[in-house]
């Protein structure tokens, strides 16, 4: 009579990952991007970074200790990542004020006040991201020229990115080679091309992602380009695209839960993005991309759901 028969919902099934495992797979991920970002920013990178962090997982912490007044769970790497991406959405010279406002809205507004962590509706960097842009878009379109070992930080040299000169019909400056190796300007995690492919390479050999969401959006990009007449290296290399399609697009808690969802999707964020980038006012479309796209993750799950076991389809 020791043996016993329970009963638990599901998953049955479990494959070893863990929450911890995810996250921390992703910021070895972004280690590369990191480091050129250091290279061409310099001084500025590190103090973007570092108070980004440090105020995502402080924010964290205080919301969920005296607030919610629940667990803790900052050590499990969500707050540090939240932080991280935030960061690379930002130019290296956005002042510290500024930085930390952008971390309180990601995590108090875009995470901790749909419950934490595997409850919130959009991206919480993202979410962070297009507020400081709304509310302080001076700030947050001065783009500090890329330099080797650059160590000023509010004081630094500013010019054009790619994507704003294509937009007032100018040529690019930067050269295929530039932009694969992130000689060019932009928010810290938009630079260097090569290094985020690195991080891609990487989080497929770890299947913390799946190619289904990056390849989809990547692939939409390069033929909605051809068709209306555009580069679609250019589009594919500039901006947040990389970016956004490999880290941020893949979030687990905001993307669909089926391969044939995160197509649909991945295919909406490519198609939005060349819209926006071409005919809205801003030149860059990736953030609002996905954060509309987070809005129709639900519905898509609901059409896209898999046939349950058992399930008898009716024809007719």
């Amino acid at each position: 009579m020791d043996k016993k028969f329970i009963i638990s919902p599901s998953p049955h099934i479990h494959s070893g990952n863990s929450v911890e495992g995810c996250m921390y797979g992703v910021l070895i991920a972004l280690i590369p991007a990191f480091l050129v970002a250091l290279y061409f920013f310099g001084l500025g990178a590190l103090i973007v970074t570092v108070t980004s962090v440090l105020a995502c997982v402080l924010f964290e912490y205080l919301i969920q200790k005296y607030i919610l007044k629940g667990k803790v769970t900052i050590s499990n790497g969500s707050a540090i990542l939240t932080g991280v991406l935030l960061a690379f959405n930002v130019p290296s010279n956005l002042p510290v004020w500024i930085i930390i406002i952008g971390a309180l809205v990601a995590i108090g507004i875009g995470k901790m006040s749909f419950g934490g962590l595997g409850n919130n509706i959009f991206n919480p960097a993202l979410v962070g991201r297009v507020f400081l842009l709304i509310s302080f878009p001076v700030q947050m379109t001065t783009w500090p020229k890329p330099e080797a070992f650059n160590s000023h930080y509010l004081d630094a040299t500013t010019g054009a990115t790619p994507l704003s000169m294509l937009k007032q019909g100018m040529p690019i400056e930067n050269t295929t080679l530039d932009l694969l190796l992130g000689n060019v300007g932009g928010s810290l995690g938009e630079i260097g091309a090569i290094a985020l492919l690195l991080g891609f390479a990487y989080m497929l050999w770890k299947k913390i992602i799946t190619w289904h969401i990056p390849v989809s959006i990547l692939a939409t990009v390069a033929i909605f380009s051809l068709l209306i007449g555009i580069d679609p290296l250019t589009q594919l290399l500039t901006g947040g695209l990389l970016l956004g399609s490999i880290f941020m697009a893949t979030d687990y808690v905001t993307s669909p839960m089926s391969h044939k969802g995160m197509i649909i999707y991945g295919v909406a964020i490519g198609l939005l993005t060349i819209i926006i980038r071409q005919w809205a006012a801003y030149p860059e479309g990736m953030s609002f991309a996905i954060l509309i796209m987070n809005a129709f993750t639900p519905l898509i799950n609901m059409y896209v759901k898999p046939k349950r076991f058992g399930e008898v389809v009716k024809h007719g």
